[in-house]
């Protein structure tokens, strides 16, 4: 791969970090707090929250496998995705590639960036093939998206596809992993060490049940996320949402029975669905959802929508036509769509 410093923009390279005197060495120790311009009443929220939540970085550590230093935390993967366009594309120079259909977020950054957005179709399957991907690359390619299980079609990317993009690519490679929890797929999070162009993200919004909250999780090498630390906002992660991730990992048991549940339940929507006139096909998911072609997607979606019952329509999207994309719900909920879209006629 290129260096990192060749990758990454001047400007960003030469920036320096935000300095906050508690997360030097010489102020962590420190009991009477006149730095901040804080109040000192009203505890414990009349102060800023730790900038690199040490803390909740450790706990992460050790469920993900991982080192704590290996470990960003955004407002949602959605900034880590925002960010890796600020620190990495020039604007109206640089281009990105990703596969399509795939996670709206990509080019939506890159839109809002000013980054070229090379979209490279995916195969009849929904799977990529990485010549292609690789064949819409040029020395302004600065980041490829791989979203694995994807989004909206559910399945996992062949791995042995991705690792070629990510051992030939001389860029980033950004593999979103917000589902994997859902897969039985080898993750990319585990091979840190043996890639260094990759970065992994991750979610407490899917398995762990915490979508609101707000918390993203991004997975490199130290010096990718060194340069990460350095652009975020300083005090990125509120204390509430800090607190309340420490708490949901004391419970990685009960996300392991969601997850044992949640397939469950998936597998019989999906077998149940196959067997309804409006069904032409259900696609193959390792994801909490799933995506269905049916022979009328806008209508059966307003007929859904006036039952009470939200779910995607994906018509619109590339290669999706009159699919509609579904969440795996509770038993009941579930069986509410199902019961809805067996009287529908």
């Amino acid at each position: 791969m290129r260096s990192l410093e060749e990758l990454t923009r001047p400007n960003i390279w030469k920036l320096t970090p935000y300095s906050d005197a508690r997360n030097q060495p010489e102020g962590r120790n420190a009991h009477v707090l006149l730095d901040a311009d804080e109040n000192p009443y009203n505890k414990p929220f009349n102060r800023y929250p730790d900038p690199l939540q040490t803390d909740l970085k450790a706990k992460i550590a050790k469920i993900k496998g991982v080192k704590a230093e290996e470990i960003f935390l955004g407002n949602g993967s959605d900034e880590a995705i925002d960010l890796c366009y600020r620190i990495f594309c020039e604007p109206t120079k640089d281009n990105v590639v990703a596969i399509e259909p795939t996670r709206e977020m990509y080019k939506r950054c890159a839109d809002l960036n000013n980054v070229e957005y090379r979209p490279v179709l995916l195969n009849e399957r929904y799977d990529i093939e990485s010549d292609k991907i690789l064949a819409a690359c040029d020395k302004n390619t600065k980041l490829i998206w791989l979203c694995s299980p994807n989004t909206p079609t559910g399945n996992n990317l062949n791995r042995d596809e991705i690792q070629k993009i990510v051992e030939t690519f001389d860029g980033i490679v950004v593999a979103d992993e917000a589902y994997s929890d859902f897969s039985k797929q080898k993750t990319f999070r585990e091979e840190l060490a043996k890639y260094p162009n990759i970065i992994v993200l991750n979610t407490f919004s899917k398995a762990w049940g915490c979508a609101a909250i707000r918390l993203g999780m991004a997975f490199a090498r130290k010096e990718i996320i060194d340069l990460l630390n350095k652009v975020k906002q300083p005090y990125n992660i509120n204390l509430l949402t800090q607190n309340q991730a420490l708490e949901a990992l004391q419970h990685p048991f009960d996300v392991e029975d969601w997850i044992k549940i949640l397939l469950q339940e998936r597998s019989k929507m999906m077998k149940a669905l196959k067997e309804l006139p409006i069904c032409e096909e259900v696609y193959p998911s390792d994801a909490n959802f799933f995506l269905i072609k049916v022979t009328d997607a806008q209508t059966i979606y307003d007929y859904l929508t006036a039952e009470g019952i939200s779910v995607r329509n994906r018509t619109k999207v590339a290669l999706c036509n009159n699919c509609l994309q579904i969440t795996i719900g509770t038993k009941s909920e579930n069986g509410e769509l199902l019961g809805a879209l067996r009287r529908y006629k």
